[in-house]
């Protein structure tokens, strides 16, 4: 096990020498590191704010790019990138979150579809609530009492869905049918009407 800050270059850098030095190949890349929560856009810390884009975005598209064309070289791979349900429509009170996992969604989509024909996969999976310490590091914990039991997953559950996905070849993988309802319903509704209500939404399961 390599322990490491992923949102600090020079560590994603000890990483790669780190693996490079075992004479390991990265077969699955798995960019699942990242972190959401902060009030409102305007009242979040600039520097939480950038901190969250470097790990969610930047750490994704860095070890992607370290990676992958030696995936492409042997003709074999898997990349899953963990995005979420609010890739699907801006979300208003996580407005950054939402942004860079709309950001992980589309390069995994897209890259997927440039590597599909070398033998390499490339699955964004976006789950709903997870029962993990996600919630905790982003001083949500009492979201957890204001959103059914239904909608929730476990960790074990969704990376279930995961594999299946990636062993499968598809683009994206959504776990839950109700959140691939709520995903179709994000897509596909007017702005007009989505905003309010998830801004409505949020406020309420964020109101402590």
């Amino acid at each position: 096990m390599i322990a490491a800050d992923l949102g600090d270059p020079g560590e994603r850098d000890r990483v790669q020498d780190e693996i490079e030095s075992h004479g390991l190949a990265v077969e699955v890349l798995v960019n699942n590191a990242g972190f959401g929560g902060g009030p409102d856009f305007a009242n979040t810390e600039r520097e939480r704010l950038v901190e969250m884009t470097r790990l969610n975005v930047e750490a994704v598209v860095d070890l992607t790019a370290r990676f992958v064309p030696a995936m492409v070289a042997r003709g074999q791979g898997t990349v899953i990138n963990t995005a979420s349900t609010a890739a699907f429509q801006p979300l208003p009170g996580t407005a950054n979150y939402a942004a860079t996992k709309a950001f992980v969604l589309s390069l995994s989509e897209a890259i997927s579809s440039e590597l599909g024909s070398k033998g390499i996969t490339v699955t964004a999976l976006c789950p709903g609530p997870v029962r993990t310490e996600f919630m905790e590091a982003a001083n949500l914990e009492h979201t957890e009492e204001t959103t059914p039991d239904f909608l929730w997953s476990t960790a074990e559950e969704v990376a279930a869905a995961a594999v299946r996905g990636a062993e499968q070849g598809k683009r994206v993988v959504v776990p839950g049918t109700l959140n691939r309802a709520g995903a179709l319903m994000g897509q596909h509704s007017p702005r007009s009407i989505a905003l309010p209500l998830a801004k409505r939404i949020w406020s309420s399961a964020t109101r402590d």
